[in-house]
């Protein structure tokens, strides 16, 4: 099932931005947009979303208000100019805070927060549910779902990311440290300034190296507490 999405922007430059991104993801669809939040809120009193993109600044009432005249919020990204207001709508549960203008690896980040929050939840990715994913640019127009399962190792090569998974590799456009924090830390522990492993997919641990996939890795030096104490953890 496909996350309904909303935008609200009184720019429609803004609204334009953030509609060609979600267009490039199959998961997520956009049920209307409007340039004010009254408008919106009349819409939401006969409609449902999973999703909603808000601006702040915007006539007659603003994004902070808009979300507190909510009985039940869907998941909200707010998507403003400005980062003073960050705290405040924090405070109201926004899932995210877009400072415009909005790259796209940073919108991606921000839909992978979604995706994770949406797990549980019965009434989507039904199936799914027991196979967490997250999406991947692989080229300029492609997004890539990859079961998170399914990977072994991330690589690093320097402002590109080698992900390597039991279907298949993928090079990215990311850090490795921006990439690691968008996965479960009980799942995957980083073990060299180039290397995330999957934990559960580590056959063997020797000296300063783990073995995954007949392949073996070396453990970075400062890492090698961490990785051993959080692997003795994970162990019968």
């Amino acid at each position: 099932m496909k996350i309904n999405s909303l935008i609200i922007d009184d720019e429609p430059l803004a609204i334009n931005v953030i509609k060609n991104y979600l267009q490039q993801i199959d998961d997520f669809e956009i049920s209307n947009t409007f340039n004010n939040a009254i408008e919106a809120l009349n819409f939401l009193k006969s409609n449902t979303v999973d999703l909603i993109f808000l601006d702040i600044n915007m006539p007659v009432l603003d994004g902070i208000n808009f979300i507190k005249s909510l009985e039940k919020p869907p998941l909200i990204i707010i998507t403003s100019a400005y980062d003073e207001f960050a705290l405040e709508t924090y405070e109201l549960d926004v899932l995210d805070y877009l400072i415009k203008p909005i790259e796209f690896p940073r919108f991606m980040k921000a839909l992978n927060k979604v995706n994770r929050r949406l797990e549980n939840n019965t009434s989507l990715h039904k199936s799914t549910k027991d196979r967490p994913y997250i999406f991947v640019k692989i080229d300029k127009k492609k997004m890539k779902k990859i079961f998170l399962d399914e990977i072994l190792i991330i690589k690093s090569l320097k402002d590109y990311l080698n992900i390597n998974t039991t279907t298949g590799k993928y090079i990215i456009h990311s850090t490795l440290s921006d990439f690691t924090d968008l996965l479960p830390s009980d799942d995957f522990i980083r073990i060299h300034r180039s290397y995330t492993v999957a934990i559960k997919k580590i056959d063997t641990v020797e000296g300063n190296s783990v073995e995954i996939d007949g392949f073996r890795y070396v453990i970075g030096r400062s890492y090698i507490e961490e990785v051993k104490e959080k692997i003795l953890n994970s162990a019968i």
